[in-house]
Order: C-alpha cells, then structure tokens, then sequence
C-alpha cells in the first residue's frame, strides 16, 4: 500500500484527518460514511504515518449559513 508519492519528509509532518458530515441527520443515518472517513487513519497509517491526529468536532455542522466550525479553523491553524 505504499505510494511512490509519499516521501519521507511528507512522513516527518503530522498527518490531520478531518471528520465531517453536514447535518445531525447525516450523523445518525449516514453511519458507513463516518466509518469510512474514520478508516482513513489505518490508511495513513500504511502509508507510514506515525503523529496523526483526528479532528471530529465539527459532526453536524454545516458550512453554510456563517456558523462556526472550530475543528476547521483549528485544522487550517495546523
């Protein structure tokens, strides 16, 4: 599973995984897409990532209408 793209100084960063859906209701009734994008750290993980760190905090908050997203702003600040 290892990718020719990813090199060793890619590997020396801290990889962020952002886990989001929409709207409460996508939360509850969409659970295999949360399975998925939770997945994605074993795929980091192949690929050699060690520091990775998840950010959830923004499940059900869409990015419309103005709201607030900390989990956003703090992985845009990473």
């Amino acid at each position: 599973m290892i990718s020719d793209k990813v090199r060793p100084h890619h590997l020396e960063r801290k990889a962020i995984l952002y886990v989001r859906q929409s709207s409460a209701h996508q939360v509850l009734h969409n659970r295999e897409s949360s399975a998925l994008q939770y997945a994605m750290r074993d795929r980091l993980t192949a690929l050699g990532w060690s520091k990775i760190e998840v950010i959830d905090d923004d499940l059900g908050r869409s990015a419309a209408g103005g709201v607030q997203r900390a989990g956003f702003e703090r992985m845009v600040a990473e």
